[in-house]
């Protein structure tokens, strides 16, 4: 049943591309494509943190629909077919996984990890690539750190305990700092941004994606600072019209349940 439905989403797709179909689909481009693309998957993301099954079912699907789209515009182009993405993406999934498909592997330490999917990934690369490869630019910037650092990591380059990854951390925070003291913005650029890729290092060291942890500690402000705009608005007044020490008192008092 489902090779019918997606069958069937294959052929609809065909169709609103093709002769008679929708004009808007007809004139898209991959180009035009990456900003649904994009916004489709932080509605998959937002889907995922509310816990509603359904509105993820529902982002899953636009998500998938602009998925064959861009194969179809491939496919019109003479480049691949949904097909060869299924089928490229299976037998990769296969190839990394030989713990679980191959039925005379002999299995070592941390068969599921990143470092042994690491390892597989880099005896298929070239003379000329590395290890850093295959991380988007367009990832948002947290979240592109970690996969660097984790590529980094799963062919060996890290710290080979926690008390490293935190010594870094001081020591980053130590030379932004000395930066700051010199009011070079170009060196406060740098070692800011030098201070965040330590910390998300020690996020991936504990399993904490940085890019969640920052949008749950947004979340957690954001909520907190609503409060205090309740408790002010019962008051008549606003944030601009409350004194410093009052605000910090009150900014206290609403902390996260």
């Amino acid at each position: 049943m489902a090779v019918k439905r997606f069958d069937e989403l294959v052929a609809i797709v065909a169709r609103l591309r093709g002769e008679g179909g929708c004009p808007w689909d007809q004139e898209q481009t991959p180009q035009s494509m990456r900003p649904y693309v994009l916004e489709e998957t932080y509605e998959v993301l937002d889907a995922i943190d509310s816990g509603d099954d359904k509105e993820l079912e529902k982002e899953l699907g636009d998500s998938l629909f602009h998925i064959v789209m861009l194969a179809q515009m491939a496919a019109e182009r003479g480049a691949f077919t949904i097909e060869d993405v299924a089928a490229r993406v299976s037998e990769k999934m296969v190839s990394r996984h030989p713990h679980v498909f191959d039925p005379n592997y002999v299995a070592g330490e941390d068969e599921g990890g990143i470092s042994a999917w690491e390892a597989r990934k880099a005896r298929e690369r070239t003379k000329d690539s590395s290890a850093l490869d295959g991380v988007p630019q367009a990832l948002p910037s947290l979240l592109r750190a970690h996969r660097v650092s984790e590529k980094a990591a799963g062919v060996g380059f890290d710290w080979p305990d926690l008390e490293g990854v935190r010594a870094k951390v001081h020591e980053e925070v130590g030379e932004l700092d000395r930066a700051l003291d010199s009011q070079d913005d170009e060196a406060i650029t740098e070692e800011l941004g030098d201070v965040l890729f330590s910390l998300v290092n020690l996020g991936r060291f504990v399993s904490v994606g940085a890019e969640e942890s920052l949008r749950i500690g947004t979340t957690r402000f954001e909520a907190r600072f609503r409060r205090l705009e309740a408790v002010l608005a019962e008051r008549g007044t606003t944030v601009h019209d409350t004194d410093p020490d009052e605000l910090e008192r009150i900014w206290r008092a609403v902390k996260p349940c």
